[in-house]
């Protein structure tokens, strides 16, 4: 139970750490934030491996990096979505 709990909380963290490093604003709030974080770490092992200090099963260096990544494609999609519109 405690380990999902921290997970979660981990996942907030890294979200919002990632969106605070690209600028962007995430939609969603803390739930947003939740799911980049959990993307993000996800994408963030894909490219980088696991390296640095893991806390919850996090990555924490290529977690916050690819969570900025995603942000970044995000707010890239987004700005192209409202040129069209």
């Amino acid at each position: 139970m405690w380990a999902i709990i921290l997970s979660i909380v981990m996942a907030i963290l890294i979200g919002l750490i990632g969106d605070a490093l690209v600028g962007h604003h995430m939609p969603g709030g803390i739930l947003g934030s939740m799911i980049a974080g959990l993307v993000g770490a996800w994408i963030g092992s894909m490219l980088f491996g696991d390296f640095g200090p893991v806390i919850a099963d996090f990555a924490v260096v290529p977690a916050i990096i690819g969570t900025a990544v995603f942000v970044f494609l995000l707010g890239l999609i987004g700005k192209l979505f409202r040129k069209a519109a």
